[in-house]
């Protein structure tokens, strides 16, 4: 074997020793990397560490944007974002490995853990941590909803949030509310006061559900700033079904009510409507079966007629919020079929209330026609939508 010997002037052996010591220097630097940078693994050959930079930051972030995780001389390969309670935030990295972004958005009051698997460009692998909490909401705004889960409605049952508290961010409120149905049918959401005051918006289709269909709320509300203070912490859904095609025609004028299945004539009803001339008399239009109550007690009070009526009333039928129902009657037995007599009900026998009663569902249209009304249902008076044309409700969309 060869030996080679390499002779170095004392000026080289000067440059090689200053050399030595800044690089001795620089190893034991007490400078450290940014926290979010792959410190660890400096990589081989000067590679350098990847940087990662998430937003939001700090102890009291603001919520109701989406978690961003980027990587600068490098790239993520993963990422995963985490609460308190092990939820994650669901998310995808881009294409060329420089960014991802979460598909939802963080909730008010929320401590989370970012994790993010990283590789330099000389390919050595690391892993980044960063965590960080957002600002708890000054209030929660919750839903009510109709139709409950698992029900099987008539083909006129609308999709009815009520919101807690004023809804002003209507626009990004209706982008988080998506409807699945099982057949494609389409229709569009529209806002309005509540009866109760309240903050709503309805979904419904174009004309009436086709029988069969199976339709699925997906409300994912959670983290949405609904404005005014207010933020959604959590998401809804429901499913339901649509059952039997029934109609219920109600003439005002010759008294009778008929209920049609699937077009056919099933029965017709000898019935008594709300008294001509004044505050008694009976809405038309298209009023929705809201829900079957069973026997209640009616009090003339509650709708502003003072002591006209106190009674406990078998097979009531809610049609409206103002208090129109279809119910047994027989106190008004000699105006079925003759003349409209009642405080603005539709009432029957009890024999006839209690066969209408078994045989219809909430979500059933009752087509009301007449001469001598009060007027047309109101969209928010129950579910009164439907006395609306196509065009009309779909500017009621916040989107539109």
């Amino acid at each position: 074997m060869h030996r080679i010997r390499v002779r170095v002037h004392a000026p080289v052996r000067s440059a090689v020793a200053v050399a030595l010591f800044a690089s001795l220097a620089a190893a034991c630097s007490a400078n450290p990397a940014p926290p979010t940078a792959d410190a660890g693994t400096a990589g081989k050959d000067g590679d350098r560490p990847v940087t990662v930079t998430v937003t939001p930051t700090g102890r009291q972030a603001a919520a109701g944007e989406p978690v961003k995780v980027t990587a600068a001389d490098g790239r993520l390969t993963s990422v995963t974002v985490t609460d308190a309670k092990g939820r994650e935030l669901a998310g995808k990295v881009a294409a060329d490995g420089r960014s991802w972004i979460s598909e939802r958005k963080a909730v008010p009051g929320t401590a989370y853990a970012v994790t993010a698997a990283t590789r330099t460009r000389g390919g050595t692998a690391g892993t980044s941590r960063a965590s960080f909490a957002t600002a708890p909401a000054a209030k929660v705004n919750k839903v009510d909803w109709r139709p409950g889960a698992g029900a099987t409605v008539g083909i006129a049952q609308p999709i009815s949030l009520v919101f807690d508290n004023p809804v002003e961010n209507r626009a990004e409120v209706e982008k988080q509310l998506k409807i699945i149905t099982s057949n494609g049918t389409g229709g569009s959401w529209g806002w309005m006061r509540d009866w109760s005051g309240k903050d709503r918006v309805d979904w419904r289709p174009e004309k009436y559900w086709k029988p069969g269909t199976k339709v699925t709320l997906d409300a994912r509300l959670n983290g949405t700033d609904s404005g005014d203070g207010g933020w959604f912490v959590r998401d809804y859904t429901t499913t339901f079904t649509i059952g039997v095609q029934q109609i219920v025609k109600v003439d005002l004028d010759s008294h009778q009510l008929t209920l049609l299945r699937d077009g056919r004539t099933v029965r017709r009803i000898p019935v008594s409507g709300g008294t001509p001339g004044g505050d008694k008399r009976s809405w038309r239009g298209t009023a929705v079966l809201m829900a079957k109550e069973g026997t209640i007690n009616m009090n003339s009070e509650t709708v502003g007629l003072g002591d006209a009526y106190d009674k406990m009333v078998d097979y009531s039928m809610r049609l409206t919020w103002s208090g129109m129902y279809a119910h047994a009657a027989p106190w008004n037995a000699r105006w079925f079929g003759n003349a409209n007599r009642s405080s603005g009900c539709i009432g029957m026998s009890n024999a006839d209330a209690a066969w209408f009663y078994s045989q219809v569902r909430a979500g059933d249209p009752f087509e009301i026609t007449g001469k001598d009304t009060k007027g047309v249902v109101a969209p928010a008076n129950g579910f009164g939508q439907w006395n609306l044309s196509w065009a009309d409700w779909q500017r009621r969309s916040a989107l539109r």
